[in-house]
């Protein structure tokens, strides 16, 4: 891998004369070669929805080329990420420097790369906008507002980056650019390689000095086994109200046909004094009775924030396979202990319930997580086994 960014490095001093160009309508692809032997393409001028992106494919194929830089302002979102996907797909490096620019949607396409390298200050984010011409109502501004997070969001966890990037993009208008820094790269993993992450290409040049022979040790040490995450369920002993229509019915046995004794709002806190099966016994205010143990975020788990919804899109009844699908993912997934002994998988992060909805649609129909997955409150996890 480190033989892959050192050739990336290369890339700088080519980037200082095509960079120097204007970047024009529409996007234009121009394949090159560093003086190291490294193939690649160079992506200019604005995204548009009409770029024919065949035409990069073949330039990509003809030229033999495994990696991909950028001279962009932006443009049209859709067709940025459409880019990136056909990048990932290809199995394409990206490299960005300061003598170039890739700002805005650029930066989704630049998200493409299975090995990404990018000079502090040389990504460029912000919030989206529409384009003048295009009439839209409130309401429809607003539609197209959370279609467009969607996609990115969904888009960004495909790429195994961290969605809060979008949340850090959203702080700045249209008329104005967030620069990244390299911490901010790392810490939303919108490189792969950092400097200083690990061994220079000059220190790794340098040979290592000779030393003296150890003595033998007197024994052969053993090693640390691995360490496993604790798989005991706590006692439950308070929590919370948190039921998917906002309210969840407090029963006089525990029974769904059961007749109710009351209400509670979601938010409702509720001491827990028994469990029978998937019931718990509760006492809330004055009042006594059961509710379903989907219904309760209980306070002595580490489900998540309360009311935010999580993404399942699978489970297992053993920690081994759990780990390993996790660990074998091709987006960022984690998982949890369940109150039943089995282990659910879930996207890394978790949502509101509107941008949750959003997003199970949406990459459902994309084929990134199963026809079964669904948005839950998590309430019956009990902390999160897999994997840091």
């Amino acid at each position: 891998m480190f033989r892959v960014i050192s050739i990336l490095l290369l890339l700088s001093g080519v980037l200082t004369l095509l960079g120097a160009s204007s970047a024009c309508a529409g996007l234009q692809f121009q394949a090159g070669q560093t003086d190291g032997g490294l193939r690649y393409i160079l992506v200019s001028g604005d995204f548009a929805y009409q770029d024919d992106l065949s035409v990069f494919e073949a330039l990509v194929r003809s030229s033999a080329s495994t990696a991909v830089t950028f001279h962009s302002p932006g443009g049209n979102i859709q067709k940025a990420m459409d880019l990136g996907r056909l990048i990932r797909r290809l199995g394409l490096a990206t490299a960005q420097f300061r003598a170039s620019e890739c700002e805005s949607a650029c930066s989704l396409a630049f998200l493409g790369g299975v090995i990404r390298f990018a000079e502090a200050g040389s990504i460029g984010v912000h919030k989206s906008s529409f384009q003048g011409d295009v009439p839209l109502t409130t309401q429809e501004a607003v539609s197209a507002v959370q279609q467009i997070t969607a996609d990115v969001i969904t888009y960004m966890i495909e790429m195994g980056v961290d969605p809060a990037l979008l949340q850090l993009s959203l702080q700045y208008d249209s008329n104005d650019i967030r620069y990244l820094s390299m911490s901010e790269m790392a810490k939303y993993r919108v490189v792969t390689f950092a400097p200083g992450a690990g061994q220079s290409t000059v220190a790794s040049a340098v040979p290592a000095p000779t030393l003296p022979p150890s003595p033998p040790p007197t024994s052969t040490p053993v090693p640390a086994p691995p360490a496993t995450p604790s798989l005991v369920v706590p006692e439950a002993h308070s929590g919370r109200i948190g039921h998917p229509k906002g309210s969840a019915p407090l029963k006089a046995l525990p029974e769904g046909k059961s007749t109710n004794v009351a209400v509670l709002r979601n938010g409702s806190p509720v001491s827990i004094l028994a469990t029978a099966g998937r019931w718990y016994r509760v006492q809330a205010g004055n009042q006594i009775g059961y509710v379903h143990d989907t219904w309760v975020h209980v306070d002595q788990y580490d489900s998540g924030p309360f009311g935010r919804r999580h993404i399942q899109v699978k489970s297992f009844d053993n920690y081994a396979e759990a780990e390993a699908y996790v660990r074998s993912s091709s987006i960022p997934v984690s998982a949890y202990l369940a109150t039943n002994g089995w282990f659910a998988i879930t996207l890394e992060n978790t949502y509101d319930e509107p941008m949750a909805s959003t997003l199970v649609s949406e990459m459902k129909a994309r084929g990134a997580i199963p026809g079964d997955a669904y948005a839950t409150f998590g309430n019956t996890y009990v902390r999160k086994v897999c994997c840091q």
